[in-house]
């Protein structure tokens, strides 16, 4: 049998990565670069390997069978819903759209193609994270009290000036809604959702935003996010770009008698009973190989498929018709580095989202010194 035709489009950043990746199942004879789409030259390719300016001019002159994109937000919808009316399944980078109504929109082109659109939540191909849901539906943590996801994260100047996209929420009136919660840490919201098996948009029930920034975007890189699924599950989101030192981002379930700590960037499971902390390596699947293998028998399915997003994409939207982010007052912050390695550090940051984390609270619930001022600012 043939090996699926791929093409990437978009090839710097983490693009390069999926290019590495196919370059690996080539080599397995699993899958064959066909092509490549950028605006931008692209390097280190094979020399077979045909390279167009955008994914219109590919589809046009080279036929594929599987897709991948990773490009800017704003261009997901239009990109995934050519690849697919072109005949192509299509793996597409995260976040899957920037609102609600994008999504129902690739939603139908989904079902009028028939085409397999798997999301890049690299996360939901964990094993931990897998073994982790099926704990808490075993009732192994007892009552459920809550899910928190926390981040703490360093971003510096370059991130944010790396691509005209980065930092906005809207790029030439068109929806972008990049920002702390929905991209770069988007991987914990996606995860505790499919940890209380709520991943679909029907599954969530009522979402809480509260957004600030110390940096000069329009974004936010400071924020506390509350959702409420329909199983009653408190789920807090509390992220930052803005820490004292770059930490591996958490999911915690929070039960009555145990709490489990999963790792998903490292696929390690903490468990704590008691006194006592075990603590489990485990693996992850790719999810190009699982949609290929979905590609080769449908009954396989895909880890995670548009329609699992549908929760995720209703926290993008929440924080899209959200105010702009509040700026964090000066006193409140302190600047490290020069240049592009500038990077703002928000005072006693990770304090307050341990305390967020620990009692399924929003930062003005906790009395957050930023949230404290904007509050005074906003009654004056």
């Amino acid at each position: 049998m043939t090996a699926p035709r791929v093409a990437v489009a978009g090839v710097h950043g983490h693009g390069a990565s999926h290019v590495r990746n196919v370059a690996r199942l080539a080599e397995a004879g699993r899958a064959r670069l066909v092509a490549v789409a950028d605006p931008r030259p692209a390097e280190d390719l094979p020399a077979d390997v045909q390279v167009y300016g955008g994914l219109d001019e590919l589809l046009a002159s080279t036929e594929v069978d599987v897709v991948i994109i990773s490009t800017p937000i704003q261009t997901h919808v239009p990109l995934a819903e050519l690849a697919m009316r072109a005949g192509a399944d299509v793996l597409l980078e995260k976040p899957p759209t920037a609102s609600l109504a994008e999504f129902e929109q690739l939603s139908a082109v989904v079902a009028e193609t028939g085409r397999a659109c798997q999301v890049g939540f690299q996360a939901q191909a964990s094993t931990a994270t897998l073994a982790l849901a099926e704990m808490m539906a075993d009732g192994r943590f007892g009552e459920i009290r809550g899910i928190s996801a926390v981040g703490k994260w360093v971003r510096k100047a370059q991130y944010f000036q790396r691509a005209r996209w980065a930092g906005r929420r809207t790029l030439d009136g068109v929806a972008v809604v990049d920002g702390a919660v929905t991209n770069p840490l988007a991987h914990s919201t996606a995860a505790a959702l499919l940890l209380d098996g709520s991943p679909g948009a029907d599954d969530v029930r009522s979402v809480q935003t509260e957004l600030f920034r110390a940096n000069a975007i329009e974004s936010d890189d400071t924020s506390t996010v509350r959702i409420v699924t329909g199983r009653g599950t408190t789920i807090l989101i509390a992220v930052t770009l803005c820490a004292a030192e770059h930490l591996e981002p958490q999911v915690i379930v929070h039960g009555s008698t145990g709490r489990a700590v999963l790792k998903y960037a490292t696929d390690m499971l903490e468990l704590h009973r008691g006194t006592g902390v075990t603590v489990t390596k485990y693996e992850r699947a790719d999810l190009l190989e699982n949609l290929l293998a979905h590609r080769a028998d449908p009954a396989v399915p895909l880890y995670c498929p548009l329609s699992a997003t549908g929760g995720f994409t209703k926290v993008v939207e929440a924080v899209r018709v959200a105010e702009p982010p509040a700026a964090i007052p000066a006193a409140l912050v302190r600047w490290e580095g020069e240049g592009l390695e500038r990077h703002p550090i928000v005072v006693d940051v990770e304090k307050w989202i341990d305390r967020a984390s620990d009692e399924l609270a929003l930062f003005s619930e906790l009395g957050a010194p930023w949230t404290i001022i904007q509050s005074k600012r906003e009654s004056s």
